[in-house]
């Protein structure tokens, strides 16, 4: 009797161990489907392709266009002509493209860093704490680029100064523009002031660090990186510049304000008033050219102070 139940005690031990081997070696088939990592996975562009079809048709279509057509010329007897860099050439030699390119240049000296500058202000007199009603501030100066309106100012001095005059129709432009972007690149300013944790001033100040010891040392260091972008858009901004002076156009005496006075002006009036597309095409292309040379310039000296 016990021989027997040592023999089914074996027996069964046996059985156990082979099954739980078997068990063991058998696959393991869960319920997901495993990923092939050699497969490529294109679900993320499920969500990039609307945005991708925008930009190519958008973005990519036209320019690719412009450059194609820009290697062309229009002519009243034998229609369109391939001229190679013709239009290139003449764009070279044309003082009125020269002219509104130096137009725009000076106005992008004088007008960006004075925007820059207040828009520092504000964004360091937000940042300090001690300014009441900051939400309505934040607002107010926001809302010109939202909403821009222009108003005249010497209805609110009481001064009768021609401000549409020849002689400071530039500066009239300038200060339309720098009162409709200063709100925009404050909330830049402020926004990477805002990543700054408030320890830091707290630290500086048990050290004895005064306002303006804390403002140069740690705010402004802070605000380079935000400071390039605030400057490549400025820039890009000014070469673009177009709407202003095409609304006060018919507002100024006399052709203070002509068809070249901008870059844009001129592309503009050349392809739908003097029926030169070809010739526009190149304008705009060696107008995106310089702009892009300019911005990476800034950039990489941008790099450079950050690394130091």
């Amino acid at each position: 009797m016990m021989i027997t139940q040592t023999f089914w005690s074996t027996f069964e031990g046996e059985g156990l161990g082979m099954a739980s081997a078997d068990i063991a070696a058998a696959p393991v088939h869960s319920g997901k489907a495993r990923v092939n990592k050699h497969k490529a996975d294109w679900r993320g562009w499920k969500f990039m392709w609307p945005f991708a079809v925008v930009f190519v048709f958008v973005f990519i279509v036209p320019i690719v266009y412009a450059v194609y057509i820009s290697f062309f010329k229009k002519q009243m007897i034998g229609g369109t002509k391939f001229v190679g860099f013709e239009n290139y050439a003449r764009l070279l030699g044309d003082g009125q493209f020269w002219s509104s390119v130096g137009r725009v240049a000076l106005f992008t000296c004088v007008q960006v860093p004075i925007m820059l500058c207040l828009s520092a202000l504000m964004a360091l007199a937000l940042d300090s704490m001690k300014l009441h009603g900051t939400r309505f501030f934040r607002i107010s100066t926001f809302l010109p680029y939202a909403v821009p309106v222009v108003g005249s100012l010497n209805d609110f001095l009481g001064t009768d100064i021609d401000v549409l005059a020849p002689s400071v129709l530039l500066a009239s432009i300038g200060n339309i523009v720098t009162w409709e972007f200063t709100g925009y690149n404050m909330l830049i300013f402020y926004s990477s002031l805002s990543t700054i944790p408030h320890s830091l001033y707290e630290a500086a100040s048990i050290d004895g660090a005064s306002e303006w010891q804390i403002v140069k040392s740690i705010k402004l260091p802070e605000l380079r990186g935000s400071l390039a972008i605030t400057v490549i858009f400025s820039i890009i901004g000014s070469f673009q510049l177009f709407n202003e002076p095409s609304i006060l156009q018919n507002m100024v005496p006399g052709n203070a304000i002509t068809t070249y006075y901008t870059p844009n002006m001129y592309a503009y009036n050349l392809s739908f008033s003097g029926n030169q597309s070809n010739y526009a095409a190149a304008l705009a292309i060696v107008m995106a050219v310089i702009t892009m040379a300019i911005a990476y310039i800034v950039q990489l000296n941008s790099l450079k102070e950050q690394m130091k």
